[in-house]
């Protein structure tokens, strides 16, 4: 883990690869990046975490039933946890057993207040991938790809330089014809795919939302 690592001090690797002065927080009047670092950092977090199922990002929890009216056929409505980060499949079980096999009498539902799962079950858990996840829990690879993407986003408008966005987007995500799934990203996967059975989450604490 990167126990070190808070947003500030990615966004400032990120501005040091760029050749940029740091910033001593988001709300540093003494820098222009800091504002846009501030405009983007959580956007971007939350992009990086959806480009892959990431295991330390993986959490199981138990949804409640919505008060308010199913559509349609079903009779149960229960709403997504604003937590959950889109692009990323997630698996729907009825029973918290380990045994448990995911159901698909359900759909999905994008609502005014957010998208919401609709079934006949009675009781669903789900797992998922959260944002809600602090740097400092944050892996060194993931860290790394994080700080890449930063320069990415942050080279047009802290350097005005469209060359360095250009080389950070494909030294975090390889070249077009790798479709976002090469550069460091690639390595970053790999290793993700290295640390941690894919059933592990069955083992996470089971947690209302409500």
């Amino acid at each position: 883990m990167a126990s070190g690592d808070t947003n500030i001090t990615i966004c400032n690797q990120a501005l040091n690869l760029l050749g940029a002065d740091t910033i001593s927080s988001f709300s540093d009047t003494s820098n222009d990046a800091a504002a846009v670092c501030n405009n983007i950092y959580e956007t971007i977090k939350r992009q990086t975490l959806s480009m892959y199922q990431w295991s330390f990002a993986f959490t199981k929890l138990q949804l409640s039933q919505s008060s308010t009216a199913p559509i349609g056929e079903w009779d149960y409505r229960y709403d997504l946890p604003s937590t959950a980060v889109a692009g990323q499949a997630f698996q729907v079980y009825n029973s918290k057993a380990t045994s448990a096999q995911p159901i698909n009498t359900f759909e999905i539902f994008y609502t005014s207040s957010g998208p919401a799962i609709f079934t006949n079950e009675k009781t669903i858990f789900i797992d998922y991938i959260t944002s809600e996840i602090t740097e400092g829990l944050m892996p060194s690879y993931f860290v790394q790809l994080l700080v890449y993407m930063m320069a990415w986003h942050l080279a047009e408008p802290v350097t005005d330089q469209i060359t360095k966005a250009d080389y950070w987007k494909v030294t975090a995500l390889g070249t077009p014809s790798e479709n976002g799934r090469g550069g460091y990203f690639r390595q970053a996967a790999n290793a993700d795919a290295r640390g941690k059975p894919p059933y592990a989450i069955l083992e996470f604490p089971l947690t209302d939302v409500r």
